[in-house]
């Protein structure tokens, strides 16, 4: 009987070859299936979405909010794909027809039952090193806002 292959980093390519509805995020080559959002989880993010879309617009400002499924290319490697519930970018330069072409300037994670681990640890550190300016995580559970302001830490 023949071994199987033990495939020890992902690319990005392998996550566009996974079935449709299926969805995951690749961090440093690992692939991370996520479960779909509830209802409870898209009103909230729809409604941040707004408010932040709506802040935006009536400030005139120059950044443009995205609602997830939006793929966030974090590093220049094909080791890192993600798909965060709320991204803004600042940098047009950063933006093509694909989606986001290095680190937003801000991301906001919703925390699932599944997906606590993932949100407060794994994306945390790797939103961190990646240069994402401010992490927020939203627990709807808890009723709490966690925020990590990376641009003016010590």
């Amino acid at each position: 009987m023949e071994a199987a292959r033990q495939i020890e980093e992902y690319t990005i390519d392998d996550i566009y070859d996974l079935p449709d509805g299926k969805r995951a995020e690749l961090i440093d080559g690992r692939i991370y299936f996520m479960a779909p959002p509830g209802t409870k989880h898209q009103r909230l993010a729809g409604k941040l979405f707004n408010k932040i879309s709506n802040y935006i617009q009536d400030n005139h400002g120059t950044c443009e909010p995205f609602i997830a499924p939006f793929a966030v290319f974090l590093d220049k490697d094909d080791k890192n794909y993600v798909e965060p519930d709320i991204s803004v970018i600042c940098d047009k330069g950063k933006l093509d027809d694909k989606g986001c072409h290095g680190a937003p300037d801000w991301i906001i994670e919703i925390v699932s039952p599944g997906s606590k681990r993932m949100d407060y640890y794994i994306k945390l550190f790797k939103y961190r090193t990646a240069g994402v300016c401010e992490y927020w995580i939203v627990d709807s559970m808890e009723k709490c806002i966690t925020v990590y302001d990376f641009e003016h830490e010590d």
